[in-house]
């Protein structure tokens, strides 16, 4: 411990007797970095707090062209800081001049880009923060022009988006105007070359149709249907022949005299009228009605036979089986109508495929044209419905604000500079002053060693110290080391009073600011 301590009074010694190189090198960094943080231009922050509100008298999907509020919200960020806002901003704070080089406006409008700051509170709320430090203007100018860019930038984003909506939708109308008439007359050249290719082509493509390979997956889906429908109308059939088959044509009746019973007979030429009736009204006998029809009458004479031509005794004709049998008819014409329609599909498939086979140029080029048309039409259609968004869009901002600006807190006016910390600086400086001082004499007497006392001598030296000689310090002598004493006093005195001085001003400037 004793050894410790020592070494400290040792140390304390060497630095003692370089005291006027500690003061020395005080001064000069002292001084070196005082003029340096004296160099650095006080900047004054303002802040400001926007509100912004879209208004959503459309629904989301009229916006147009998926420009929700998400992206509105977005679109503000972005215009608050663009170009074009930041040199109207720099031009109307007197940063640059009207007639400015594009130079000088670039690095005006660099220089509001770094130091403006938008952080959005939430999802239409926005702190804006403008931070101004230009060396060649005052403390007061500085803080005001913080001030006047907030002004300023808030004012050309409001008169912008007063403007902006209208002008964009009348832009967008004129762009999606001129879209549309070059996809309509592009689809009349499509239409009129499908015209000319169908009728250069008949009986090998089917006009207004769609394409072959179109009309063959039609065809094939409907015999798809055709096939189930095919088994439950045949199911049914079965299920009607059998309990026709269970049903007796004509049941006894007590007391009732052979009257003969016509109503198959009646039925058949109820039958046959309605026959005629249809042929006088145009139909063909492939007609699934007629069809249908002609099956029931082929039933009723069948039933009409079997009755005789006279009445059979005390019989009478059975309803239930006369029921079943109309069932059993119309079911039989289900059937065939069916198996008519999948017979003629079928037909319509192999002759398709027969003509891609003997002219598979024909069916390419068709689908080709085809798909150049359904393409075109789906661009102009999107295109259409666009147009008609973005005119809903530009007559809600021709009556009312699409955006409404709101200024929830004015621009501060800052009366403190945010940066540099000048006091804390100035400190910093004083004491890394003396410390440097401090460790230049400590260092300059590592390199250039002196013994304080014998002990040390000796343990350098390796031989014996055989005694020592107190200085004699005479009355001369001591005055003189009290007039260095008070001059390295008033060295030492008159550096923190510059460091006072120097604090003193820095609260005065900030005051006049004030």
């Amino acid at each position: 411990m004793n050894g410790l301590y020592d070494e400290f009074r040792v140390a304390v010694h060497s630095v003692w007797t370089r005291r006027w190189l500690v003061l020395g090198v005080a001064w000069g960094i002292c001084i070196l970095g005082w003029l340096a943080i004296a160099s650095i231009p006080n900047r004054y922050d303002s802040r400001a707090r926007l509100l912004v509100e879209i208004n959503e008298i459309l629904p989301d999907d009229a916006a147009g062209g998926g420009f929700g509020r998400p992206q509105r919200i977005d679109q503000v960020r972005e215009t608050l800081t663009s170009a074009r806002n930041l040199e109207k901003v720099a031009v109307t704070t007197g940063m640059v001049a009207a007639g400015a080089s594009e130079r000088d406006k670039a690095s005006a409008i660099a220089m509001l880009q770094k130091n403006i700051k938008i952080i959005p509170q939430q999802d239409n709320i926005f702190e804006i923060t403008s931070s101004i430090g230009v060396g060649s203007l005052s403390d007061a100018d500085n803080a005001k022009l913080a001030s006047a860019v907030l002004d300023s930038l808030i004012t050309v984003f409001r008169d912008d988006q007063l403007r902006g909506g209208r002008v964009n939708a009348r832009e967008g109308l004129k762009f999606l105007d001129s879209q549309i008439a070059d996809r309509e007359q592009a689809l009349r050249e499509v239409e009129a070359r499908r015209a000319a290719f169908e009728a250069a082509n008949v009986g090998l493509v089917a006009g207004g149709a769609g394409s072959p390979a179109q009309q063959v997956e039609a065809a094939r889906a409907e015999i798809r249907q055709i096939d189930s429908q095919l088994v439950a109308a045949q199911a049914a059939l079965a299920a009607a022949n059998g309990q026709l088959a269970a049903t007796p044509a004509t049941i006894n009746v007590p007391g009732l005299g052979a009257t003969g019973s016509g109503v198959a007979r009646q039925q058949l030429a109820g039958a046959q009228a309605e026959l005629s009736s249809m042929r006088a009204r145009g139909l063909t006998d492939a007609h699934p009605d007629i069809v249908a029809l002609k099956s029931q009458i082929a039933s009723l004479k069948a039933i009409a036979d079997r009755e005789g031509p006279g009445g059979g005794g005390g019989n009478a004709q059975n309803p239930a089986y006369a029921s079943l049998a109309a069932m059993r008819a119309e079911r039989q014409a289900t059937v065939g109508a069916l198996s008519a329609r999948k017979t003629q599909l079928m037909g319509d498939i192999a002759k398709i495929n027969a003509q891609q086979i003997q002219n598979p140029g024909v069916a390419a080029e068709y689908d080709r044209i085809n798909g150049e048309y359904t393409a075109l039409k789906a661009q102009y259609d999107k295109l259409f419905a666009q147009r008609e968004q973005v005119r809903l869009r530009g007559d809600v901002q021709t009556e009312t604000d699409a955006i409404k600006v709101e200024l929830l807190d004015p621009p501060t006016k800052p009366t403190s500079p945010a940066a540099p910390n000048r006091p804390l600086f100035l400190s910093l400086v004083l004491f890394a002053g003396i410390g440097g001082g401090v460790a230049g004499a400590f260092a300059l007497g590592q390199v250039r060693p002196s013994y304080a006392t014998a002990a040390k001598l000796e343990r350098a030296s390796g031989l014996p110290v055989i005694g020592s000689i107190t200085e004699v310090v005479t009355a001369d002598r001591h005055v003189e080391r009290r007039k260095r004493l008070v001059w390295l006093a008033s060295g030492a005195g008159a550096l923190v009073g510059l460091y006072a001085l120097l604090l003193i001003a820095e609260f005065v400037q900030r005051g006049m600011v004030a």
